[in-house]
């Protein structure tokens, strides 16, 4: 309960950043030698992005599932940058999982999501929470003033219908 922050509080990121989901998928249980590997891959991914410094571009993580995470990136080349990092923990998995699946493709499966979010094109608000989500990369500030509604938090950016 101590995370829990009582007031209405709102992200903000200033500039552009990068949404990115990843996730996998067990479609045949029974096989554990086949997605097992591919379950424990992404813990060490995660630690390894959370010891980053801030010139990795990592902003910070969510996780909704043990099977999905919602990562938050400065820019997508910081989010490449991590990703092909010769010797980082993802480009081992990936040849890995590339090794393991080469005729099993339909046994365990992997996906992933990058959304371009331009300054100011999001909003989100957060009452009686933990910072989850976006909460969590970003700066917590008041909900109040122009950050007090939806349409103040996307900054007339776009139109409402």
């Amino acid at each position: 309960m101590k995370d829990i922050i009582a007031d209405r509080v709102a992200a903000r990121i200033e500039g552009d950043f990068v949404i990115f989901l990843i996730g996998m998928r067990i479609n045949k249980p029974w096989k554990v030698h086949k997605w097992w590997p591919v379950f424990m891959a992404m813990p060490r991914m995660l630690r390894e992005l959370d010891a980053a410094g801030p010139e990795t571009g990592f902003l910070g993580r969510s996780s909704l599932s043990t099977r999905l995470i919602v990562q938050y990136w400065r820019s997508f080349d910081h989010l490449e940058a991590y990703a092909r990092t010769e010797g980082g923990q993802h480009r081992l998995a990936w040849a890995r999982f590339n090794r393991a699946m080469n005729n099993a493709r339909g046994d365990v499966g992997i996906w992933h999501e990058t959304y371009l979010v331009a300054d100011g094109r999001y909003e989100a608000v957060y009452s009686g929470m933990p910072p989850i989500g976006l909460g969590r990369a970003a700066a917590l500030v008041p909900a109040t003033g122009e950050m007090a509604e939806a349409r103040k938090r996307l900054r007339g950016n776009i139109a409402l219908r």
